[in-house]
């Protein structure tokens, strides 16, 4: 018995570890990508688009070649090539035309920044405007300028995309589940309404950049700050002709991401730089406003959506369609509005669905990855409507959700079948949420001051939208004290994702975290590949090749152990860095006696070196149906319940937020308090896309909020207080059954927010962001006279 309590160890999952990194991010010791610094390093910068659609007519380099300094200046012209991971319609530096305001036009290398940003004023452009499109109405009316009139003819590298020539339409999504008619037939109360979302910024505290050198032996060395070098490596070598094995991507630690350094950029612009000066190491970092205007942002939405119900709640109808506005160029654009599509129901059971999605390109700042990857602005839409056939039915909102919530058995809009595992359990989080926000005591209150305090909810879902052969990998080394090297793909962007890893390692190897080392770093030359760090994917497909790797390794220890021991393998059990016997505990060996082969007192040695390997790849994806979106995109669904409250000032139209929840279905719960960081921050970023976050275009197409003087973000004391609680529903085939979490914090808190505010003012607030200004021109009509 005393064995058998012996064996049966402290979990390490669960436990608020401290992160790997975290001594050397808060003493200042951390590098990240500009902080290495060498003496003979040159500096490209960029000469930015005036226009937001022109033809170039002329570019004059002359001045520019002849200031102090300069080394190179290169246009669209210098090894042109068209770039992108779903269609290939955009070139690193514009050549013939420009598309969107600050779209690169030349760059200028000089020895240092100062001197190529001077030389970057003396290259003279002459532009012949053309007509801009500064909307998706714009975009999609008869007889539209055409963005990209060659549509047609540009490479798909993913085939299930669908642009339509002819058009600045570069992608159309189906999703077509069940029977409308009869839908609608059975609908007693039927509700419409369409809904806005602008584009916006990432806006990660470190910018974009990348440093390039050329070895003379053709190697191209190319350190960057993206969340995806293997991407990198990839496209560089695809785009121009370099044999992969010829690159090397490095990645130190990223200052966040959020999505926004899964595209490549700066680095086509570094490599082309370098290129240009005989291969000389070039750095190219945006500075806030370039990454700004220039660097790819956040998709625009526009829904219009149509939902029937009977008198009691029970939803049988819904059609949708959404327009993604993507901007000059598709990017991930199409993938994103593929993922609107396919979660288009939120995580509700609705039989008859019909919706079409359309990926829009317009004279705007082109569209990346954003944190969320479309689902808040599909959830935005939907929860906003669910609200409103609540309310003309005369349902709590939250009562509406708990009837039609998803339930094993139920089908997903692309005919997937719904079980807990893959799932997670809505309603759980629905009741936890009631009693964490305090639900009962009332939706809209009015105090003795005369204000309002409101609360409203929304619930989301979301699965990625992989590549079918995404794959990941770990490498196990171990030392020969018997502690253990963790070498993984995946970069470290912020969210504690590799301490996560060394905990699930150490819970699989029944260890000392602090026994464990990992490297925050990644060196596509001798790092194992990870798809991309993205999609909140990273615990699920990293966190598999780490059990695998843990596996492989304890049955090497096993094996040999089992040699020096005269037992079987099945009869040895590992714990603390030692092999043991199951039936006497008192005979073990050490890990550091087998990990680099076993010695016998003679002399004589057996085995060998021993390294965990272990690899995972995405299984039973499929392409979606063209004409119906039947098909299989992600390996699971996480969901869960939000809400925010707030205190709306009727007089002033103003209103403080004071409470935002989120209760979260996590499968197993790795590290609380990383969990509960990236809950919060996603609520963070969630709240300043609902209440002040927005690109803004004047008439002739140009972005004007381009600094953080005009960009307006939260700030300090204007967060409310969160709450964050998570139920555990474990995804079978999941490490230790946890879900990726990364992104969920944002998806349905904007929706949360607009329903809050709409009951407070007894108004309908459908477009995002929601101010004090947006609020009383709703509830005046603009006068003002009525303050």
């Amino acid at each position: 018995m005393k064995g058998e309590q012996y064996m049966r160890d402290i979990s390490r999952l669960g436990v608020s570890t401290l992160r790997k990194e975290a001594w050397d991010k808060v003493t200042g010791a951390a590098k990240y990508n500009c902080d290495t610094k060498t003496p003979d390093t040159l500096h490209a910068k960029m000469l930015t688009s005036t226009h937001a659609h022109a033809i170039i007519k002329l570019i004059d380099t002359s001045e520019a070649l002849k200031a102090k300094g300069v080394q190179a200046v290169i246009t669209g012209d210098y090894f042109s090539v068209l770039s992108g991971s779903v269609i290939e319609d955009r070139p690193p530096i514009a050549k013939d035309k420009v598309r969107y305001f600050g779209e690169p036009v030349a760059v200028v290398v000089a020895n240092s920044e100062e001197e190529a940003m001077s030389a970057v004023k003396l290259i003279k452009v002459i532009y012949e405007p053309l007509p801009i499109v500064n909307s998706i109405n714009e975009a999609i009316k008869p007889g539209a300028t055409l963005i990209h009139e060659n549509l047609g003819e540009y490479h798909c590298p993913v085939k299930d995309v669908y642009p339509q020539p002819n058009s600045n339409i570069a992608n159309h999504v189906k999703i077509r589940k069940g029977d409308m008619n009869k839908g609608w037939s059975e609908s007693e109360v039927i509700v419409e309404s369409s809904f806005s979302l602008p584009q916006s910024d990432h806006l990660a505290m470190e910018t974009r950049n990348a440093k390039v050198e050329i070895l003379p032996n053709g190697t191209v060395i190319i350190n960057t700050s993206s969340q995806g070098p293997f991407s990198v490596k990839e496209q560089i070598s695809k785009l121009y002709n370099i044999p992969e094995g010829n690159i090397i991507v490095r990645v130190p630690l990223v200052g966040g991401a959020f999505g926004g350094k899964a595209t490549i950029q700066p680095e086509f612009i570094a490599y082309l730089a370098s290129r240009a000066v005989g291969g000389r190491k070039v750095k190219m970092a945006n500075s806030r406003e370039e990454d700004i205007s220039m660097a790819p942002c956040k998709i625009g939405t526009e829904g219009s959506l149509k939902i029937g119900s009977t008198k009691d709640g029970l939803i049988k109808a819904l059609e949708c369609t959404y327009h993604v506005d993507c901007g000059a160029y598709a990017d991930t654009g199409p993938n994103m509005t593929k993922a609107i599509a396919v979660n288009c129901s939120g995580p509700y059971n609705i039989e008859n669905i019909s919706c079409d999605a359309f990926t829009i390109y317009t004279n705007h700042t082109y569209v990346t990855s954003y944190r969320g990857f479309g689902h808040s602005a599909l959830t935005f839409c939907m929860e906003r409507i669910l609200d409103k056939l609540a309310t003309t039915i005369g349902i709590d909102p939250l009562e509406l959700r708990m009837k039609n919530a998803i339930y094993e058995g139920c089908f997903s809009p692309t005919q997937d079948k719904i079980t807990l595992s893959n799932t997670g359990n809505l309603g759980s989080c629905i009741l936890k949420l009631k009693e964490a926000i305090n639900w009962e005591e009332g939706r809209r209150v009015e105090t003795d001051k005369g204000t309002i305090i409101a609360k409203g909810t929304a619930c989301f879902w979301k699965t990625s939208t992989s590549p079918t052969n995404a794959s990941s990998g770990a490498i196990i080394t171990v030392n020969s004290d018997g502690s253990l090297n963790l070498n993984l793909g995946a970069v470290e962007i912020g969210p504690g994702m590799k301490t996560t890893m060394v905990q699930i390692l150490a819970e699989k190897m029944r260890m000392d975290i602090d026994k464990i080392s990992i490297y925050m770093s990644v060196d596509t030359q001798t790092t194992p590949k990870h798809w991309k760090t993205v999609a909140s994917m990273t615990t699920f497909m990293v966190g598999n090749a780490v059990v695998k790797a843990a596996d492989d390794l304890i049955q090497q220890l096993k094996k040999l152990g089992a040699i020096v021991l005269k037992c079987t393998p099945e009869d040895l059990e590992i714990k603390e860095q030692k092999v043991y016997l199951k039936d006497d505990l008192e005979i073990y060996i050490s890990f550091e006696d087998l990990v680099h082969g076993y010695k016998y007192p003679g002399g004589t040695s057996i085995g060998g070196q021993m390294i965990g390997r272990g690899t995972y790849i995405m299984k039973h994806l499929t392409k979606l149906e063209k004409e119906t979106g039947k098909g299989k995109v992600g390996a699971s669904w996480t969901v869960g319940a939000q809400a925010v409250e707030i205190e709306y000032d009727p007089k002033k139209y103003t209103y403080r937020l004071l409470k935002a929840a989120t209760v979260i279905d996590v499968g197993k719960l790795i590290n609380p308090k990383t969990a509960r960081g990236l809950i919060m921050g996603g609520m963070s970023m969630g709240l300043g896309l609902a209440t002040r976050e927005e690109f803004l275009y004047n008439q002739d197409g140009i972005l004007e909020d381009t600094s953080l003087r005009t960009y307006k973000l939260m700030r300090y004391g204007e967060n409310p207080d969160y709450i964050v609680e998570f139920i555990e529903t474990p995804q079978i085939d999941a490490p230790f059954g946890a879900r990726g979490i990364g992104e969920h914090g944002i998806l349905g808190i904007s929706a949360a927010f607009a329903n809050a505010i709409s009951l407070a003012a007894q108004a309908d607030f459908n477009k995002l962001p929601i101010s004090p200004e947006s609020i009383w021109k709703t509830k005046t009509g603009g006068q003002y006279d009525t303050f």
